[in-house]
């Protein structure tokens, strides 16, 4: 069945088919959350037992990032014109065929080019999930669908290095790293066959048509911007690096330009630019970008902090992170269905504050008990880390699309996505300087541990100093979203006293 922008709850609202949908969409975003970590965790065995070079390995895990970031836009604007549900059923099953052919690899190029494969699969499939959201949820349900999105975010955060770790260490039927791949065909394939039965059809009220030459410039604007980003300290940060991401600029404002003249002239672009007339859109996109920068420093050198400066297992680095997972899951559903809708955005701004405040504890604490500290004793600042987490990552995807147009809710996802993965890369390039900045380049072996937790709490304040400017960046967000007035307005209504004469 092919239906427009209308969504299934509207009917009568009792239709329980849209909550198996989120259910399965909800599970394919985490499986992509976690295969972006988890293969961090399995790349010692990954290097061991297939003998790949330095270099593969970056490629093992750059090639997934810049195929997904590329193609976020793409995969957007796809759902908008032939259907979310269509889309999302093709990522689904392209991910679970590229998630096999990597379990299968038989030499490290299989390996790179697999990943290649999954990360663009996964940009068919994620842009679908906020987009079927959008258009099957009324907006009074929204807030609680998207409070749940928050849990999944911040299970899916630490889940994976917790699961490679696990994976790794029980050597399943002897596959070893293989198993981190190979458990997402179950999950897929059970997606696949359930999504086709569930999920109800949606796609732009008018026809749209693939913006090619946008596609072109996105993808190279953002492959100028993210390889050198990637590659750049392995490659001695070389000068075509700099010039390449400045190209970048210049291309990205070429898209902009002419995404306008195709706005105007046909109404297709790939890029929806009136979406950023919306303020809260516009404002939310900022913000999520320097988010995911924070975000992108601070994973990356707290795996490295625990692994190589502290001596720590894989295993042992993984069970450390639950206390934060559960923190995020559990403040995410509160700050949406209970917090949001009385205090508004001042929710976000005390999760960026609390936040702040867990990164500096943690940066105390680091100090104080200096490389015998426990992970008991780092269980304080994740969970008050977690909490912040929890209080921003889920109301900040519902304030971003809350005002959005239904008809733009793929592109809108898109590009959601794409300044998360963005932002991203740029915490991944920040580290370089923040964390290996602080590093000598010859290190004895009993130098190690003290040189790197020295650059942990270095990063740890650049981290808090970000988290201090989203606080500033949220005073541009709306006070309260468009859905929680309307709501207010619908319940003043209901509670009006009915006047008998």
């Amino acid at each position: 069945m092919t239906s427009t922008e209308t969504p299934l709850s509207a009917a009568g609202g009792t239709d329980r088919r849209r909550w198996f949908a989120l259910a399965i969409v909800m599970t394919a975003a985490f499986m992509d959350l976690v295969d972006v970590t988890i293969v961090n965790i399995a790349i010692p065995s990954i290097q061991r037992e297939s003998g790949a070079s330095f270099s593969q390995i970056q490629w093992i895990t750059a090639g997934y990032a810049l195929a997904f970031a590329a193609g976020l836009i793409t995969g957007g604007r796809l759902g908008d014109i032939h259907g979310r549900k269509r889309i999302f059923l093709v990522g689904i099953g392209g991910f679970t065929l590229a998630s096999a052919l990597c379990g299968l690899a038989v030499n490290p190029e299989m390996l790179v080019a697999s990943r290649f494969l999954q990360g663009a699969m996964a940009a068919l499939m994620v842009p679908q999930v906020l987009s079927i959201v959008h258009a099957t949820f009324p907006a009074h349900e929204r807030g609680k669908v998207f409070g749940l999105f928050g849990a999944v975010v911040g299970l899916g955060a630490v889940s994976g290095p917790l699961l490679g770790a696990l994976l790794t260490e029980w050597n399943l039927f002897g596959w070893e790293w293989r198993s981190i791949f190979l458990i997402n065909l179950p999950v897929g394939v059970a997606g696949l066959i359930l999504g086709s039965r569930f999920i109800t059809e949606s796609k732009a009220p008018r026809a749209l048509k693939l913006d090619l030459v946008g596609v072109a410039l996105v993808t190279l604007g953002l492959l100028m911007l993210l390889y050198p980003l990637i590659r750049g300290r392995e490659l001695g940060w070389p000068v075509w690096g700099y010039v390449s991401m400045a190209g970048a600029l210049v291309v990205l404002a070429a898209l902009v330009a002419y995404e306008r003249r195709k706005s105007a002239r046909d109404g297709s672009p790939l890029v929806e630019l009136s979406l950023f007339k919306v303020k809260s859109f516009a404002a939310g996109i900022a913000v999520q970008t320097v988010f995911g920068v924070a975000l992108g420093v601070f994973f990356l050198v707290w795996t490295l902090y625990m692994q190589v400066g502290l001596g720590w297992s894989a295993l042992k680095a993984g069970l450390t992170g639950v206390p934060f997972s559960i923190a995020v899951s559990v403040a995410a559903g509160m700050s949406v269905q209970q917090l949001v809708p009385r205090f508004g955005r001042k929710v976000l701004q005390a999760g960026a504050l609390v936040m702040a405040a867990g990164v500096l504890l943690y940066l105390w604490e680091s100090g104080h008990y200096g490389l015998g500290i426990a992970p008991w004793q780092m269980a304080l600042p994740l969970v008050v880390m977690g909490v912040g987490m929890g209080l921003i990552v889920a109301p900040l995807t519902d304030a971003i699309l809350s005002e959005v147009p239904r008809e733009h809710s793929g592109s809108a996802s898109g590009l959601l996505n794409t300044v998360q993965q963005m932002g991203n890369a740029l915490g991944l390039g920040l580290v370089s300087v923040v964390f290996f900045g602080t590093i000598g380049d010859h290190l004895r072996r009993d130098q190690v541990g003290q040189a790197f937790a020295d650059a942990f709490r270095n990063s740890l304040g650049w981290v808090a100093a970000v988290m201090g400017l989203i606080f500033l960046l949220m005073f541009a967000l709306p006070k309260r979203s468009a859905q929680h007035v309307e709501g207010e307005q619908a319940a003043t209504e209901r509670k009006e006293p009915v006047l008998v004469s």
